[in-house]
């Protein structure tokens, strides 16, 4: 392989997952960036027994995904200029076999084409209800696509055209990236082609719910940014996550003792949706049980959503700078 690509990994405290990810790279000799975000279980100290270029963020100033890619980014080209492509990657996931020359030679032979992506994949989707899900979300439709995930294979002239990543985001900054390298007329684009194993190692309830408080926060910002036309992003997603996740669910119980329980009636809305999601999925070709398991999350998700994005909009009103949803 050509050494006109680099990678870029981000984590902190990832363990086995970042070595796991090292291994999967050593077969192609590539040119490194690991920047680690105030890890304390050795991981820098892993990461430079595999010869990897280690960039340790200064913990005084807020810490985001963005900023930290930026910074791998940056120290990326200041030690190899010549680079014209980088693999972006999460510590606790890692590269499948193949998936870099694919990735390479579909950029080079579309050069309208900012980024490419494939499938990521849960490494245990059997060791969790959570981890299954999370497998099944990052199967998306092929194609021209709106956005990427943290895993995607970048162009360095359409990445420094548009200044990076937004540091000043939380969350929701792949997304928010691509919607300015399309207003640069860039494409992104979803191969058919495994891309990662992702290790989320999510395995209580708990965790699933932060994770899409998360996601709530990042719909509420992007719908702030973002939310005029043409792109109204995430503005329908929004709007469903305050609906479900909140303004129905006040209309029932508010709306009980003045209706005589007539709102309760509301609830059936639930399984109903549960079950229209789950018919969709099977139309787009998703089997049973993993269509209806897939709806019921789905629905599920808005609660959490609706609370990240009271979150948001409560720093808002009252000033605070954006943290991070721990």
């Amino acid at each position: 392989m050509e050494q006109n690509l680099g990678i870029v990994i981000i984590g902190r405290n990832e363990g086995e997952r970042l070595k796991n990810c090292l291994i999967s790279l050593q077969p192609y000799n590539l040119s490194i960036i690991y920047v680690d975000s105030g890890s304390t279980d050795g991981s820098v100290e892993l990461a430079c027994s595999f010869s990897t270029n280690v960039v340790e963020l200064d913990l005084s100033v807020p810490f985001t995904v963005a900023r930290a890619k930026n910074i791998g980014f940056e120290t990326l080209l200041s030690l190899y200029p010549h680079l014209e492509y980088v693999q972006f990657l999460d510590g606790d996931s890692q590269i499948v076999p193949d998936w870099l020359d694919q990735a390479k030679l579909y950029l080079e032979k579309h050069p309208e084409i900012a980024v490419v992506c494939g499938r990521r994949r849960e490494k245990y989707p059997e060791q969790s209800i959570y981890n299954f899900i999370c497998d099944l979300e990052g199967d998306t439709p092929i194609g021209e696509t709106n956005a990427c995930g943290g895993d995607a294979m970048i162009s360095v002239k359409a990445l420094q055209e548009i200044g990076g990543y937004n540091p000043e985001l939380i969350v929701g900054e792949e997304a928010e990236m691509c919607i300015r390298l399309r207003q640069k007329g860039w494409k992104i684009w979803r191969l058919a082609a495994e891309m990662t194993l992702h290790d989320a190692q999510m395995t209580h309830f708990s965790q699933w719910w932060k994770r899409h408080e998360r996601v709530g926060y990042a719909y509420a910002n992007g719908a702030t940014l973002h939310g005029r036309a043409p792109e109204f992003h995430w503005v329908k997603e929004d709007k469903s996550s305050w609906f479900w996740g909140l303004v129905l669910p006040v209309i029932i119980i508010l709306g009980a003792p003045l209706t005589e329980g007539i709102t309760l009636l509301f609830l059936s809305a639930y399984p109903f949706w549960v079950y229209k999601i789950a018919r969709s999925q099977q139309k787009m070709g998703r089997q049973e049980p993993a269509a209806t398991i897939y709806a019921f999350f789905c629905v599920l998700s808005k609660f959490p959503q609706a609370q990240g994005q009271l979150q948001f909009y409560l720093q808002r009103l009252t000033g605070k700078k954006h943290q991070l949803i721990s």
